[in-house]
């Protein structure tokens, strides 16, 4: 029997069951659109992720505080209290090579922030004229900090872009005083906006980092009479030179610490591939979680294949039996009840892809993850819900080749 006349039953005997047919077909179609959606989430989660980290500034180095912690918090091991000082910083500035375009320190810490009748907590950065270039950070109105800002102590700001909204709404912030946990500060900028990712600025404001070291931060910015960082951000001029650049920062910085090479590290030296690498192991493992949980309902849409076929197997015994008793053979039998099977996974599948798919593009059209829709996540849904529904159609089809004609023509 030609291909085409198998194609042919199977859709009648489809047909003569729609509602039994749609329902095991949905099984299918929501397990391939899951599998669809999900992939597709999680691709554009990390590809939102990247460019996020990417965004905040190239090539760059973060040099940050801190100490790995051994054992649990809470069972009977602190972590030791470490700290980057701004001794740090200068001996960088004076040793490290010609392969850096941009460094800078910064201290960070919250303050109330008032104007009129508005106050909040927010973010206060200590920062230098480089920032803005470190961080690729752009001016929407007025300027950044200035290196002569720094120098004379002046008490200028520049706001996030949030900031800047929830202060003064529509009006223009540039000439604006504002003030700083009672420390009054001429607004001199503000930050265009970069929405919300990692490290976003618009939350936050900006002020030169002797001025708050004099005037604002007092004995929070300082430890054993030395003045402390929060990070020491450098922009390395190639790709390539990052490494060598990590190495000697680290080198450096141990011998600043005083500590052997024995010791553990009282810092940290990241790279954006460093932290890019972790991310996206993150959302990997979690997109391939995510996807396991999707191939189970795939699994229970196959099982759903395997016990409507069954019953299909049953109601059609005598029919069966009529057709081995005028010729038809084993493989002539298997075949349709094959085809059968192909066909609810088929229906199902191109379902599911265009289900999975409009899923997809509504969380991108909504603005809480910009899905990214590959063929590869098409392709792999699709072909994992044939697979199903042949491997879960295979035990019907035999039951079906293997009635013996004088039983089927006699099953009542």
């Amino acid at each position: 029997m030609l291909f085409s006349e198998n194609f042919k039953i199977a859709l009648r005997a489809l047909r003569a069951n729609k509602m039994r047919s749609i329902l095991t077909i949905l099984g299918i179609v929501i397990g391939v659109a899951t599998v669809v959606a999900l992939l597709s989430i999680g691709k554009g989660a990390t590809s939102s992720i990247t460019d996020e980290i990417e965004s905040g500034g190239s090539n760059l180095l973060n040099v940050s505080p801190g100490r790995a912690q051994s054992g649990f918090p809470g069972a009977g091991q602190s972590q030791q209290a470490s700290y980057l000082y701004y001794s740090d910083y200068q001996l960088l500035e004076r040793g490290l090579p010609d392969n850096i375009s941009a460094m800078v320190a910064v201290f960070q810490s919250s303050y109330l922030i008032k104007f009129g009748d508005e106050s909040f907590n927010a973010n206060v950065s200590g920062v230098m004229e480089d920032h803005q270039e470190v961080r690729s950070f752009t001016v929407a109105d007025g300027r950044f900090i200035t290196d002569g800002d720094n120098k004379s102590d002046a008490r200028v700001a520049v706001l996030g872009q949030q900031i800047a909204d929830d202060l003064f709404g529509s009006l223009s912030p540039v000439g604006k005083i504002i003030s700083i946990n009672g420390v009054k500060f001429e607004v001199i900028g503000v930050l265009e906006a970069k929405g919300s990712s990692m490290a976003s600025p618009d939350d936050s404001i900006f002020i030169p980092l002797e001025t708050g070291y004099n005037k604002l931060f007092g004995e929070t910015a300082t430890r054993d009479g030395k003045k402390i960082v929060n990070n020491i951000l450098i922009s390395v001029t190639t790709t390539e030179a990052m490494d060598t650049v990590s190495a000697q920062v680290e080198f450096m910085v141990r011998r600043s610490h005083e500590l052997k090479t024995t010791d553990q590290l009282d810092f940290n030296v990241l790279s954006q591939s460093d932290t890019l690498d972790t991310l996206s192991a993150v959302t990997n493992t979690l997109t391939i979680f995510l996807g396991a949980i999707a191939g189970i309902s795939l699994l229970v849409g196959g099982i759903g294949i395997m016990n409507i076929m069954l019953v299909s197997v049953t109601e059609r015994t005598k029919e069966i039996g009529l057709r081995k008793a005028v010729g038809a053979t084993k493989n002539q039998i298997l075949t349709q009840f094959l085809i059968e099977t192909m066909t609810l996974s088929l229906l199902g599948g191109i379902l599911g892809i265009l289900l999975g798919v409009g899923i997809a593009l509504v969380f991108t059209l909504t603005g809480l993850i910009p899905s990214v829709i590959t063929a590869d996540s098409i392709l792999l849904a699709f072909t994992f819900a044939l697979a199903i529904g042949v491997f879960f159609g295979l035990y019907p089809a035999f039951r079906a080749a293997n009635l013996h004609p004088m039983v089927a023509l006699r099953y009542e």
